[in-house]
Order: C-alpha cells, then structure tokens, then sequence
C-alpha cells in the first residue's frame, strides 16, 4: 500500500500530466549522495543517477550551497547584458580543456542543435558544405535536427519527414566514414562513448583515424559528450582520455549535476562563426545554473573525484566479469569508468524491475544492455552491493 502522499501524486500525474514516459512505480521524495528514498520510506542505491546526470550524487553540499547563494542574489538577466558566473564558468571550461569559446543553453539536444548550426554556419562560407556524418545507434536529443543526426530510426518514427542533410555510417568503422564525405561534408558527428546505443566506447584507432581524415578532408570533427563527458569516463572530458580533440563539442546532463545547463564548446579557430544574430538561447547561462556547474567543476577537478571514477570503474568491471563467468545470459561486459553496460541475452528492461524490487537502481541501453552510470563519488562498499544485487536479479530470472 502506498502512503497518502505518494497516492495523491499518482493521482495527478495520471490526470494532468502528459504521458510521454511510460507510467513509473516509484515517487522519490528524498535524496542523498548515491541514494534515494521514495514515498513510502525505501531506500534505494542509485546508480541511475538521473540518466548519467547526478554525477556528484544528490544534493552534494557544494552544488546545493552554490544554488541557495546565488539564488539569493540574482537569478536571471537574459544575455542582453552581462552576469558574473557565465564567463566565470566559460573560463573553467576552457582552462581544463582546448583553448576556445563557449555558448550556453539548456540540454543536451540543445547543445547538439548548436554543434548543427556551428557546423552549418561554418560550412556555407567553405564551399556550401552542409551534410554531416552521424553514427548508426548514436543518440543526439530529440528536437526535429537532432532526431535526424540520431541513429536509431526508431525515435524518427511518426515524426518524418526527416531533417535533410544527415547521412548515418557504422561507429568506429573508418572506412565506412570515408566513403561517405562529399563535397556537401561539413563535419562528422559523433560520441566517444556511445550511450542510449548500447555503451559502445570507440577504439583509440578509430577516434585517432576519424580525426586525421577530418584533418585531410578539411571538414569539422564534432563530439557529443553529453552523456559521456563531466568525468563520467573518468577524464573531465571524454576526449581527453582519447587525447583527440574535437574542433568542438557538446555538453549537457551531469555539467549542473541535476540544474539543467548545457553548453558548446568551440575550439578558437571557429570563435566568430557564430555572430550576434544567428544564435541564441533566453535561459542560457543564467547566473544561477552557472553557479551550479562552476560547483561542481570545482569538485570534479579539485575533490579527487575522477579518480575516484577511475578507481571504482575499474573494480566494478573486475567484479562484473566475474558475472560474465557465471551466467550464459551475460554477453560482454563493456565501457570507460563508470560508464558501464552488462550486455545480456534478453531484453534489459526485464531485469530493471526486479532490480528495483532489490532497492536498486539502473537503466536499459541500446535493447539489451543494462546500463551503469553512478554517481562518481561510489565506494568500493557500493560496487559491492551493486553487484550482489545484480547476481540476485539474473539468478532470479534464470531460474524463471
């Protein structure tokens, strides 16, 4: 039975709010660290984080005192004038990464609109070029763009026509991307770590192959790090941990670990293709969801958090090998730091329940892979229990 709050909740969401996502079974009240309570007073592990979002965990101390101060102070201004923390955290950005610029938005499919535009814009004054290379299984949002630079046609279902100008090729196959520039090419789009495709990582070989032909080809080399990036493999940036850099890049999920705030992030060369005028964003960068993500770059480049992230994504791939060698149903076991996918033999959506019922939390991937993305700040203890959770669920289900 669920307590009256949590009943009342249900209540309204099934009358007033629009079904877009399949009906959950769980309202979370509370949250701390790598756990979350529901409504009914459970506890569970969190290694769902909010879609890779919560990367520093709930309510980390320095990103909740960095919103209340600033939240006191000033909220928004529009960018028709200037606020402290946008180049405050443009400058963090920039310093721990390539040299370049910044622009700031609000989502990941936002961020990725922006990648088409600059790509586009830069394109029309190199020849009329406009087409670009995406990946088969890539994710880029859900907007009309970005649903057409999206390699699974089934989110374009219902939705076409599509958005022209995408042309999409097998990840970390070079020849394939190769044989698909024309004289249209603007630029290449890609994941390094790809997510809702199933937590594909490209290989060093293929990322160092795609920028070279980049470079010999005089197109633009873009990465959506989205999900993959803010220390989620265990570098800030995903391409850092490749030592291939893009011409630029986006940016999204965990960059306000749960305030929402994306950005792209330009190399310095492409700083005045896109002109006052020809791109803009009304809550981009607002002082207040700066605030945020300067908190947690702060905590992520200076709390040894991505060590930490090195640290336990190597544990949690040995102890989930170890799963690999005990169940049939557990194909591969795949990712970069804690960016990790349990490919299994049947549907992935089949164990999430029963995982739940366990007081533990994950996603599916791809159809069949069970996606891990904690928040970095785990313990050894909760691999431990992670994995014990797991063991139980697919003994569970092997047993049905």
């Amino acid at each position: 039975m669920h307590t009256a709050l949590t009943q009342k909740s249900i209540d309204l969401y099934d009358r007033y709010v629009m079904k877009t996502y399949p009906k959950a079974d769980i309202l979370f009240t509370r949250g701390a660290g790598c756990r979350l309570w529901d409504g009914d007073g459970r506890e569970y592990l969190d290694f769902a984080a909010g879609i890779a979002v919560c990367s520093l965990g709930h309510c980390h101390p320095a990103v909740t005192r960095a919103i209340a101060e600033q939240a006191g102070t000033l909220v928004h201004v529009s960018n028709l004038y200037m606020n402290q923390r946008q180049p405050e955290l443009a400058e963090k950005l920039i310093r721990n990464g390539f040299d370049g610029v910044c622009f700031f938005c609000n989502s990941g499919a936002e961020a990725n609109e922006g990648l088409i535009k600059l790509a586009r814009k830069w394109g029309s004054a190199h020849g009329g070029k406009y087409e670009i290379i995406a990946m088969a299984d890539s994710f880029h949002g859900r907007t009309l763009a970005t649903l057409a630079a999206t390699g699974r046609s089934k989110y374009r279902k219902g939705f076409e026509p599509d958005t022209l100008g995408f042309q999409h090729v097998p990840f970390n196959d070079l020849e394939a991307a190769r044989n698909a520039i024309t004289e249209k090419t603007a630029a290449i789009l890609l994941e390094p770590v790809q997510g809702e495709g199933g937590i594909i990582p490209a290989t060093q070989e293929y990322l160092e192959g795609v920028r070279k032909l980049c470079d010999e080809k005089g197109i633009l080399l873009l990465f959506d790090e989205v999900q993959c990036g803010m220390g989620r493999t265990g570098t800030l940036f995903a391409w850092q941990g490749y030592g291939v850099q893009p011409d630029a890049l986006s940016l999204a999920k965990a960059l306000g670990n749960g305030y929402p705030i994306a950005a792209l992030v330009a190399q310095r060369k492409l700083e005045n293709v896109l002109t006052p005028g020809t791109h803009a964003s009304t809550f981009g960068g607002t002082p207040l969801a700066c605030a945020a993500a300067c908190a947690v770059i702060d905590t992520l480049t200076q709390g040894g958090v991505l060590e930490n992230c090195r640290r336990q994504g190597a544990y949690l791939m040995k102890r989930l090998l170890e799963l690999k060698e005990k169940y049939a149903c557990v194909r591969d076991v795949r990712g970069k730091g804690l960016m990790l996918g349990v490919v299994l033999d049947f549907p992935a959506t089949e164990l999430l329940g029963l995982l739940r019922e366990k007081g533990f939390l994950a996603l599916s991937a791809g159809e069949t892979v069970l996606r891990l993305v904690p928040p970095l700040i785990i313990t050894k203890e909760d691999c431990d229990q992670a994995v014990s959770c797991i063991d139980a669920a697919l003994a569970e289900y092997t047993k049905k």
